[in-house]
């Protein structure tokens, strides 16, 4: 390969990278990817002599590194927020977020029941996840809907319901629960968040909580 090919390849990568990061909808995804694309671009306007073009895309580096930080460093407050069944907010935080829903759960439809945990997962007091679960007398928590918008995917949100909050389901019975993931993506996420897979449900992962001693 001659120079001027593995050159111009260089700026079509920077341009994917920054075209793909303009796609993302979570806010750390779009800075890391938008961040390799500017730093490629860097480099290849050092090395055809552009400098404008070199120190522009250090100074988006720098720009996303400074946000990055604050990311990584800011104080999150989740808390959970149970519903009860005829709660007025639940279907319309549900009708809004449709579309996005039915890319994960295509066949979800709500049908309030009596069994069901219904809850909200709030960061900084605002709603940003919602858990729908079946209950069974055995302890099992059969997950119908776990879903976080979009911006805040990550797994905090992930490891805050299902590690950090394990007292809450061990004060309900729950021993453990059952998520069937559509995704291998959403199967890979559940696994970095603690579960595993469930030998006697293919395709589906649990977790299990210790019981609730007295």
């Amino acid at each position: 390969m001659d120079h001027r090919f593995l050159l111009e390849l260089l700026g079509y990568v920077a341009s994917v990278l920054i075209a793909v990061s303009l796609m993302m909808s979570s806010i750390l995804r779009l800075r890391l990817i938008n961040m390799a694309g500017a730093l490629a671009f860097a480099v290849y306007g050092v090395l055809i002599g552009s400098y404008p073009v070199a120190v522009l895309n250090s100074f988006t580096v720098l720009v996303n590194i400074f946000f990055l930080v604050r990311i990584f460093r800011a104080k999150e407050y989740f808390q959970l927020l149970q519903l009860q069944p005829d709660s007025v907010y639940l279907p319309y935080f549900l009708k809004y977020y449709r579309k996005e829903i039915q890319r994960a759960v295509p066949d979800f439809e709500y049908h309030p029941a009596e069994n069901q945990l219904l809850l909200f997962i709030l960061r900084d007091c605002n709603p940003v996840g919602v858990f729908i679960a079946e209950q069974k007398p055995d302890g099992v928590l059969r997950v119908l809907l776990d879903f976080v918008v979009p911006r805040y995917r990550n797994l905090k949100i992930g490891r805050f319901l299902f590690v950090e909050q394990a007292e809450f389901f061990q004060r309900r019975g729950v021993r453990e629960i059952v998520i069937a993931p559509r995704t291998a993506e959403f199967g890979a996420y559940l696994v970095k968040v603690g579960f595993a897979p469930a030998g006697r449900q293919e395709g589906a992962f649990n977790i299990h909580y210790a019981e609730k001693t007295p």
